[in-house]
């Protein structure tokens, strides 16, 4: 095994996706009316892929994404390339403030394998462009996720028909997980960022409610008695998902987490503060750092990052990726000295609070504020940690 090497995050990080441009936007849109060949359409998104490589170099960040500029979701395209998941149209999206999503989901046709992953090879093509102060990250949705997804109204009889024993289902899940980022560990991929909606819609009192449960058990047959009443029981199931995969990983792989509370056309999901999630998520996942939504009042106060264990990092996400105006740097700087009241200032780093194009459609700003985003994050991180 290699030495250890921190590697992410970084004092000026972003989360990963970008906004799609016009040329990749007509493409995807040509090859979907079949006017243009998927090959013609690798092509496209490896030019814009490497003009997105060039400008995220010459804005200075240490880190490179492919923007997630091959996928339409943040997460299904993923839940998509695993083998035994198909692609399912449903009557309705997912539900937005005053908005709601393309209708589609990711359904079961067999038991759920990791092999042969489509991202192994997208990463593949990114990779080529790191060099040695500047690593390339790949970002998928978490395990927790996938579950999260396959409890969906719509799925969860096609499930328990695959999967009657539920503990099957999870160990399914977790080698899936496991294979793609070994895949990707052999592709030279050194960070991976498990991105995670799931703690940042449990953090809202009208989705815990849907979780609670009157069992003394969790989903994974974890005794918690004192946890009947209330969403704990299905944060050890999520728990427990993603440490399966986070388990004995190698050293030198950075595995980092995001969470947040929906990302669409610059409108949100959920609301409401880390506490009630922060014992779980923030004490027991066994990642190296957490990437955080903390641009508005929705996210709540810094107070639940008391409860981060052990030496791991917190990215505070306080540049709103779905408003085009620019924050006041020094407000920024006031609200990292107050973060650190919680976290030491040496664990902090600042990002944008979500990604600029959780799906295709992208938020409602454009690609000239989105860089400028990231020339404040950078300025900032430059003036606090020099």
């Amino acid at each position: 095994m290699t030495t250890a090497v921190i590697n992410a995050p970084f004092k000026a990080d972003i989360v990963g996706s970008f906004l799609r441009p016009t040329r990749l936007k007509q493409a995807r849109a040509n090859f979907e009316n079949q006017t243009i060949t998927s090959e013609e359409l690798t092509q496209i998104e490896n030019e814009e892929i490497q003009l997105l490589v060039e400008k995220q170099k010459k804005s200075g960040l240490h880190v490179i994404t492919d923007g997630e500029f091959r996928r339409s979701w943040w997460h299904l395209d993923f839940f998509w390339g695993l083998n035994g998941v198909e692609r399912k149209i449903i009557p309705h999206g997912y539900k937005f403030q005053g908005r709601e999503s393309r209708p589609e989901t990711a359904s079961l046709t067999a038991k759920i394998s990791g092999e042969n992953h489509p991202f192994v090879a997208h990463f593949a093509y990114i990779q080529q462009f790191a060099e040695n102060e500047i690593i390339a990250r790949q970002t998928i949705p978490s395990p927790a996720q996938f579950y999260f997804e396959l409890t969906r109204p719509e799925n969860k009889e096609i499930v328990a028909k695959i999967y009657p024993d539920e503990k099957e289902l999870f160990a399914d899940i977790i080698n899936a997980y496991r294979q793609v980022i070994t895949d990707l560990y052999a592709q030279g991929c050194r960070n991976v960022q498990l991105d995670d909606c799931t703690w940042g819609t449990l953090v809202d009192p009208a989705f815990a409610s849907l979780f609670k449960s009157d069992s003394s058990k969790c989903s994974c047959g974890h005794e918690h008695p004192e946890q009947a009443n209330f969403s704990l029981a299905f944060q050890e199931t999520l728990l427990a998902l993603n440490n399966g995969v986070l388990a004995d990983q190698p050293t030198d792989l950075a595995l980092t987490t995001h969470v947040c509370r929906g990302n669409f056309a610059s409108t949100w999901a959920a609301s409401g503060g880390y506490e009630s999630v922060a014992d779980t998520l923030f004490g027991k996942e066994n990642v190296t750092a957490y990437y955080l939504e903390f641009d508005t009042e929705r996210a709540g106060g810094f107070e639940p990052l008391a409860k981060v264990s052990g030496d791991k990092q917190v990215v505070l996400g306080l540049v709103s990726s779905k408003l085009p105006e620019l924050e006041d740097s020094e407000t920024l700087i006031a609200r990292i000295h107050e973060a650190a009241q919680y976290v030491p200032l040496d664990r902090l780093s600042l990002s944008t609070q979500c990604g600029f194009a959780s799906t295709e459609e992208g938020n409602l700003l454009t690609e000239e504020e989105q860089w400028a985003k990231i020339k404040l994050v950078r300025e900032v991180a430059d003036q606090i940690w020099k």
